[in-house]
């Protein structure tokens, strides 16, 4: 019996422990004071203002000055600021921060990665014709603000670089659902959202297995849905005009979804990365005439003459093409030079000096856009940000992109965008400029709670302890071994693993996806900490997959391309041995 008392009352004293931590985890979590003060700070108000040797002062969650000969409250805690750069919180103007990916259940058949075909793999019984609206990628009733998890890492990673909101998209296929402003700290996702519903999102990807499967009968999916829901619509009010004698309306979620859209108080928001998917989006608007956004924009430079013509809210794509590390040529060479080889590196050249310059192109235009992290690595954000800048767009445009266009395309441009007294505390805070090469994000402000980054410990001298950590091509012990990957396919993951062996002093070794079979990797290359190598799927066709990930420790990341499909990013982890 005695046994039995003191496990009745350590388990009332766990129970009671949980649920005070539960009920009080916020207020555990609060800081001393909520009034801040950065003293002797150079303040970016907003692209092309500054204040030198300025004080910001923030407090309950608000800008309560900002500018020179600023008085601060006694009960301010001073932050270790002196000579740096405090800049209005970015705003990610298409991203997916947040928000969950599907796990890929395990399955035959084709998604890259080789194996699993996850969600798209047909349930027994279903008409590949007619599917479910859920099979068939048609879940614009879906809400971002129902899917949001504030402990998602990518919400973290992106708060990092300086973003402190984000549109977020549900992730998903034709019609994924409905778009929300959030900010990017806090940890109840409804104490997050600026704006719910922001916009419908959709884009030109086809279902896995059923209709619509291709991008044509997307296309036309989408002309019915919108007609249909304007049948729905004027049945609807017809009925609540007078319903005797009429019968009562279906309610169908998703053609409902399409009302506000119909009423214009709503954009679509398209996210078109290629240049045929944006000419596709906009042949489709121009004969249904619904409001327009257009996201993710990879290649829209041809058609920006029109896009400024038709006023068109864009959002330029932070996933620049990855540049190639190119071997100096050595001096004393007598190799003959091969013409094709260098007329191959031009053209290469002169396309990725395309997709650099296409937001100097816009702004040149007189275009305001922001920018969007869809498909991007966090790892490359900043470093895409400086080369757009380098080639040729403005450190102030830039700015602009990242701060007062996005505020003004989601109206919120009264309580962000800009430091200025009484708007929201998102504040960035970066050691130099923040497009400077050697700049680091130190502290983000959102909603006045404050993060604070370490500093990068400075890069060891040449010889001495520490320096060179680069692994040499031909040192593969840090490699080899298993790893476990997940390719980010949009509305799912594919898992598999990689191993790597050492092939007589080169790397070698083989992969397998969600169905477990073995391929041997083909025509791999370790070029420091950035391996490469190729395979094959079968999708109902053979797919050639191109890999492409750079190790970093135990972690590695990257892309692999299949085929015409697309470019996906792919993320993994060292096995530990036994």
């Amino acid at each position: 019996m005695k046994g039995l008392s003191l496990t009745f009352t350590a388990m009332l004293c766990i129970w009671c422990l949980s649920t005070g931590l539960a009920q009080s985890s916020e207020e555990a979590l609060k800081p001393i004071t909520r009034t801040y003060a950065l003293k002797n700070v150079t303040i970016v108000t907003k692209p092309g203002q500054t204040i030198q040797n300025g004080t910001v002062i923030v407090k309950d969650g608000l800008i309560h000055s900002a500018g020179q000969n600023v008085s601060i409250p006694a009960d301010a805690k001073i932050i270790p600021a002196d000579s740096m750069f405090v800049y209005a919180g970015f705003i990610d103007a298409l991203s997916n921060a947040g928000i969950p990916r599907p796990e890929v259940r395990p399955a035959t058949g084709g998604g890259p990665g080789g194996g699993g075909g996850g969600q798209g793999q047909r349930p027994t019984g279903i008409n590949p014709g007619a599917p479910p609206n859920d099979l068939a990628g048609i879940q614009p009733e879906q809400s971002a603000r129902e899917l949001i998890k504030p402990t998602e890492k990518s919400i973290e990673d992106l708060r990092k670089l300086g973003f402190t909101n984000a549109h977020v998209a549900p992730i998903g296929r034709m019609l994924p659902g409905s778009s929300a402003l959030i900010s990017l700290g806090g940890s109840v996702a409804d104490n997050m959202i600026v704006k719910d519903n922001f916009a419908m999102i959709s884009q030109l990807v086809g279902a896995q297995g059923v209709y619509p499967q291709t991008v044509i009968a997307v296309m036309s999916k989408f002309r019915e849905l919108y007609k249909q829901a304007e049948q729905a619509k004027a049945h609807e009010k017809m009925y609540a005009d007078n319903p005797a004698g009429m019968a009562r309306p279906d309610g169908d979620r998703s053609l409902q979804a399409f009302y506000p859209v119909l009423d214009k108080k709503r954009s679509v928001c398209f996210v078109a990365p290629d240049l045929k998917s944006v000419y596709r989006v906009l042949a489709l608007q121009q004969e249904l005439k619904f409001p327009l956004i257009l996201g993710g924009l990879r290649q829209a430079w041809p058609l920006v003459d029109q896009l400024k013509a038709q006023n068109i809210p864009v959002i330029l794509s932070l996933d620049l093409p990855k540049m190639e590390k190119k071997e100096p040529a050595k001096k004393d060479s007598t190799a003959a030079k091969d013409l094709e080889l260098e007329r191959l590196e031009k053209r290469r050249a002169d396309e990725m000096k395309l997709y650099e310059t296409q937001a100097a192109t816009f702004a040149g235009k007189g275009i305001n856009f922001g920018f969007s992290s869809l498909n991007a690595k966090t790892a490359d954000i900043r470093e895409a940000m400086r080369r757009m800048v380098k080639a040729g767009l403005k450190e102030d445009q830039a700015l602009a992109a990242l701060t007062t266009a996005p505020a003004a395309m989601f109206g919120v441009s009264q309580t962000m965008g800009t430091v200025e007294k009484g708007k929201i505390a998102n504040l960035v805070v970066s050691k130099k400029s923040y497009f400077d090469e050697k700049s680091e994000v130190r502290y983000v402000f959102v909603d006045g709670t404050m993060y604070e980054y370490e500093a990068t410990a400075p890069a060891a001298r040449p010889g001495a302890p520490g320096a060179g950590r680069g692994v040499a091509p031909a040192d593969l012990s840090k490699f080899l071994g298993k790893w476990n990957y997940a390719i980010d396919a949009g509305d799912q993951m594919f898992k598999g693993t990689i191993t790597l062996t050492d092939d007589g002093g080169k790397i070698g070794g083989s992969w397998t996806g969600a169905d477990g079979q073995s391929q041997s990797l083909s025509s791999p290359v370790l070029k420091g900490n950035d391996l490469t190598f190729n395979s094959t799927v079968n999708m109902g066709q053979e797919v050639a997959l191109d890999f492409n990930i750079t190790f970093d420790g135990t972690k590695f990341s990257g892309k692999v391309k299949a085929g015409d499909f697309g470019v996906f990013p792919i993320e993994g982890s060292k096995e530990p041995r036994d």
